[in-house]
């Protein structure tokens, strides 16, 4: 499909003051500008995240209440349930969690709920597990914040609640918890709203502790990571301190875990934790129960640990067998029945697709056909769905202007969860592509790149690559930079490698560089010798077998005007 090119507007005035102050190049100031970068102090916070210490936690909302409760609990050798979500988010708080309680001299009692048998969030049951064990404290981790009646009833009945989450409150519906530790809440003054649930966990460890030890942030850089919130502000710092050293890691779990995915002793990166590590901790919970992955963070025994690992690694092979039959059911559903000039939004549902892998299945029909979708699985009348988004349509909005015909939701702009009775599925499809229609530029259904600046070749040089690389971790909210080179001519004949890399040179006349496009074989017709074409790319380091020079990993390839 063709692709549009957005280059984000240049602020020339903001550019110069960076790169006069800071002693850096113009590309990467309009970078750094491009990553909400206000100032020279901002852009020196950015990249400085090695060194920068974190914000005081004493600036969330409802930490004093929270802390004081738990010294409570520790002065009177309480027990303690903490309920964390089924997903690698709120399985890493939940060992934090326990880490943290247990060393206070808490006893923690874990109970994260069943994905299919138990649902998503805080319910009864657990006040009625609660009550039978004189449980008098529940701390919620990675749920909680949208469950006002769930936390209204467990406190009702003499169990006191703390809410840990980091996900959209409904609107002036925070529930009326002992305390609530969400960014997002009205009138939570903490500067960085984006953390996950592992990075709020990390700040009540810092509240506790006066400082955060590395095993605390080894857990919080693979959360963060995995939970896929933007490598931005705070979040930034954790991943970048906390993936420093994780190949070391003294986490006896993780250590195992690394190892039975071949990573041990690598240098870890985003790619590892995201495509890997967090893979493995979510097939868990995706499969059956996330106690597997729990256990894990928690071993004390290597042998043990390696088992566990070795588990999740079938885990994880089962649920990509899985993924791929029910996306293939999926994208069968979308040829046969959906029109894409009625249906700006790709609503599907099926009786008994496993609810383990939905909100996968949602983000490949996403990517495959550029809409946002959401995929239902039936069971005995009621669905449940995880929906994906793309630019220019917030979810968690959409889905607030349908909450006549929806059991629940929760999420965010770009990701989010629901229950819907079987019989309201075609009402809300209706009025979801509606809602669409009214507020979805369609040029934002036309796949886009976009790109951070255009830079002339003669400009890139190994001192500029060396310059990109310092914005490492990429990750969502730090994507790899693209730019682009207009005009450039082809030198020489592209070669293809492998089944479909292409592999060729460009050069403007002053400065000629090496270019490689994955799984970009069928591009080689517009890179003939001496064929003049635009080139949208990520800068590049090739190092192999030789002195490094920089390189230009493509991205898409169009036709000079």
């Amino acid at each position: 499909m063709q692709k549009r090119w957005e280059i984000k507007p240049y602020n020339i005035k903001l550019a110069r003051e960076l790169e006069t102050e800071l002693g850096i190049s113009r590309v990467l100031a309009q970078v750094l500008i491009n990553r909400h970068v206000k100032n020279s102090s901002e852009a020196g916070f950015f990249l400085g995240a090695e060194s920068k210490p974190l914000h005081d936690p004493f600036l969330l909302k409802g930490i004093d209440k929270a802390i004081a409760r738990i010294k409570k609990a520790a002065s009177n050798k309480e027990k303690v349930i903490v309920f964390g979500d089924y997903d690698a988010d709120g399985v890493i708080s939940s060992a934090m969690l326990f880490k943290l309680l247990t060393s206070l001299g808490i006893g923690v009692i874990n109970h994260i709920p069943h994905r299919v048998n138990d649902g998503y969030g805080l319910n009864e049951s657990i006040a009625l597990f609660a009550k039978e064990n004189a449980v008098k404290l529940i701390i919620s981790v990675d749920c909680g914040i949208t469950a006002k009646e769930e936390v209204e009833k467990i406190m009702g009945w003499g169990i006191e609640v703390i809410v840990i989450d980091h996900h959209e409150p409904e609107t002036g519906r925070v529930p009326e918890a002992l305390a609530v530790i969400d960014p997002k809440q009205a009138d939570c003054r903490y500067p960085f709203r984006e953390l996950s649930s592992v990075g709020l966990v990390l700040k009540l460890v810092q509240a506790i502790s006066g400082q955060v030890d590395e095993e605390y942030l080894n857990l919080a850089a693979i959360g963060t990571i995995t939970d896929v919130v933007p490598l931005i502000g705070e979040n930034r710092l954790i991943v970048k301190q906390g993936l420093k050293n994780i190949s070391g890691t003294k986490n006896i779990g993780l250590a195992a875990l690394l190892d039975v995915g071949g990573i041990k002793g690598k240098k870890i990166s985003p790619y590892h934790i995201g495509f890997i590590v967090g893979p493995r901790l979510n097939a868990a919970g995706r499969m059956d129960s996330a106690y597997k992955s729990l256990d894990l963070l928690l071993s004390e025994d290597y042998d043990e640990a390696l088992k566990l690992a070795q588990a999740l690694e079938k885990d994880n092979t089962n649920r990509q067998k899985l993924q791929k039959e029910i996306e293939k059911e999926a994208v069968d559903i979308v040829e046969r029945q959906i029109n894409f000039k009625d249906h700006n939004v790709i609503v599907l549902s099926k009786e008994g697709w496993h609810r383990g892998v939905l909100g996968i299945v949602a983000s490949r029909i996403t990517d495959r056909y550029y809409r946002p979708s959401i995929v239902i699985s039936l069971s005995e009348g009621i669905g449940t769905a995880s929906a994906r988004s793309i630019d220019g349509f917030h979810l968690h909005s959409a889905l607030m202007k349908c909450e006549r015909l929806l059991e629940n939701y929760g999420g965010h702009e770009g990701a989010a969860g629901l229950t819907i009775k079987k019989e309201n599925i075609a009402p809300f499809t209706d009025l979801l592509n509606e809602i669409a229609r009214e507020t979805l530029d369609t040029k934002k259904l036309i796949p886009s790149i976009m790109i951070d600046s255009e830079v002339p070749l003669e400009q890139i040089t190994l001192k500029l690559s060396n310059e990109i690389n310092s914005l490492e971790p990429f990750g969502e909210g730090n994507e790899t930079p693209v730019f682009c080179s207009t005009g450039v001519m082809v030198k020489g004949y592209a070669q293809t490698l492998g089944k479909d890399t292409l592999k060729f040179w460009v050069t403007d006349g002053k400065n000629t560089v090496s270019a490689v496009g994955f799984g970009m074989a069928g591009y080689k017709p517009l890179v003939a010798p001496n064929a003049k074409i635009d080139i949208a790319y990520n800068i590049t380091i090739d190092d192999w077998n030789k002195s490094p020079q920089p390189q230009l990993k493509i991205k898409d390839i169009r036709e000079s005007e």
